[in-house]
């Protein structure tokens, strides 16, 4: 006899679109506080990622009896991560387009400084930033996002996955 399982799908969509949108609360607030380019705290943006796949996989195990097998947890971390890369995606390219404009600006001026910092010539800053530029449309924006938080998500859902993971028998 066997049980219906929840679906991986539903499990993935609820948690990835709470964390997605605790990730944009607190992105937001560094923006306006003005620590969005610190990245230590930029970084620790990760640490919601890394939550909302946890509890995103523990609780498909608790409305599966406790049950999830790797590929599953796999596909769950994954999805997770997809939403959280589009509505991250979605949220820069409306707060650089129509809250703060001039944010792109201020962090291209940055690395200009840090690059000079580091001694580059003239010809290696401007080839920087004319690369730095071509990422700057709003679909760049949203697609470096996605395959960004995808890859990374994917790398964590692989490790998180195996220590979670709990195969159903398969005679029960």
């Amino acid at each position: 006899m066997t049980e219906n399982q929840p679906s991986v799908t539903s499990v993935a969509l609820k948690y990835g679109f709470v964390g997605a949108l605790v990730s944009i609360v607190y992105t937001a607030v560094l923006m306006i506080a003005g620590a969005g380019t610190n990245k230590w705290l930029g970084g620790l943006g990760y640490l919601i990622l890394i939550v909302a796949i946890f509890v995103a996989m523990q609780q498909y195990k608790k409305q599966n009896a406790g049950f999830m097998s790797y590929g599953q947890g796999l596909g769950i971390g994954t999805l997770v991560s997809l939403i959280f890369g589009l509505l991250g995606g979605l949220f820069m390219f409306v707060y650089t387009t129509f809250i703060d404009p001039n944010y792109m600006a201020g962090i291209m001026d940055q690395q200009r400084m840090e690059l000079e910092e580091r001694g580059f010539s003239d010809e290696q800053i401007d080839q920087a930033m004319a690369m730095g530029e071509s990422f700057q449309g709003p679909v760049m924006t949203i697609l470096s996002a996605l395959i960004g938080y995808v890859i990374i998500g994917f790398i964590l859902s692989l490790i998180i996955s195996a220590i979670m993971k709990n195969k159903r028998p398969e005679f029960i």
